[in-house]
């Protein structure tokens, strides 16, 4: 018998035993990492809220004050040299531009008083916004009693909430805690306001999604943005009663950019995955159905803050509106289906 070898056994192979057409590869001829999915950002709507939230400096503030009281004054001292002037002229002329003046004067006396009737109708709703919260806190029915007062007055004038406020005042007296008879509010009085305010918020984010999506310059799905972020919230804030004017408006924007930064709903959240995901998979065919469905979903969003702020009542026993549930509703047969839409 032979012996067993002790060792290690090499095996030599010729190199006519392995095919020349066949190399050995190597570490370079690994496939390349496929490049991370980047899901779109929504760039247009970052812009326009970091834009319209930005509070200028007090050096600012303090130049555009000085400036416009500086064209009103000479404004003013001009028209009436123009006046005086025409009087020297002819006194049927002065007469006229007299009449001209005073009619100015009296249109922006018009304009000043809707402008403090806007910021009085802003006022009266915070003040019952916080008063209900307040009624809540400590379970106060005389308090919740003057929160339902107050809140049917509000809107003693709207000819579409007469059946509804009949029903509130039919059954607001079998009601004996804050927590029922301000439950019975929000259920009765707001619920067609809230479902007016979520159409408002789908309009405004469909018409920003379609912009960002269809048109490709670099400055129009910002400027769409910001237009119809402001047009949206002035519009909620006319649904609650809130009606302002051009400055009221620019208070009630602030307002509500305010409190999105403060309760820290820029970034993206749990309510924003189901849209990004959605962006993601239109980004791979095209990058901007992508920012598309994100621009709209942040319009969504801001719109959500609106009604929060606009909303006489805090959100009790009513279901808040969901971002994703808004933006289905809203592309629906744009992006998606209607079908699934109705399903979320």
């Amino acid at each position: 018998m032979s012996e067993t070898p002790k060792g290690p056994v090499l095996i030599e192979i010729d190199a006519q035993d392995t095919p020349e057409s066949t190399p050995i590869p190597g570490p370079a001829d690994a496939p390349p990492v496929p490049d991370a999915v980047e899901l779109p950002q929504g760039v247009a709507m970052q812009q326009a809220i970091t834009l319209a939230s930005r509070r200028p400096s007090r050096i600012g503030r303090f130049f555009w004050a000085a400036a416009l009281s500086f064209v009103t004054f000479a404004a003013s001292v001009a028209a009436w040299d123009f006046v005086t002037s025409m009087f020297g002229r002819n006194s049927a002329l002065g007469t006229l531009a007299l009449g001209l003046f005073g009619a100015v004067l009296l249109s922006l006396l018009l304009m000043a008083l809707r402008e403090a009737a806007g910021f009085f109708r802003l006022t009266r709703l915070d003040k019952i916004h916080r008063d209900a919260n307040a009624a809540l806190t400590t379970d106060d029915l005389a308090a919740a009693r003057s929160v339902a007062e107050r809140l049917d007055g509000l809107y003693a004038g709207r000819r579409e909430l007469d059946l509804a406020r009949e029903r509130f005042k039919t059954r607001a007296s079998e009601q004996f805690d804050a927590d029922a008879l301000l439950g019975l509010a929000e259920t009765e009085l707001l619920a067609p306001l809230d479902e007016a305010a979520r159409r408002e918020v789908e309009t405004a984010a469909r018409q920003v999604a379609t912009v960002t999506a269809i048109v490709p310059l670099a400055l129009a799905d910002v400027v769409t943005a910001l237009l119809s972020t402001t047009r949206m919230i002035r519009r909620v804030g006319e649904i609650y009663g809130g009606r302002a004017g051009t400055l009221g408006s620019l208070r009630l924007t602030r307002s509500v950019l305010t409190h999105l930064v403060a309760t820290g709903a820029v970034a993206v959240g749990d309510d924003l995955i189901s849209s990004m995901a959605g962006g993601g998979l239109l980004s791979k065919l095209s990058r901007r159905f992508g920012e598309g469905v994100v621009n709209g979903a942040l319009t969504a969003r801001v719109g959500v803050a609106a009604i929060e702020v606009c909303r006489p009542l805090p959100f009790h026993r009513a279901q808040k509106p969901s971002v994703s549930r808004i933006i289905k509703r809203a592309l629906a047969g744009l992006f998606g289906s209607g079908e699934k839409a109705d399903e979320g």
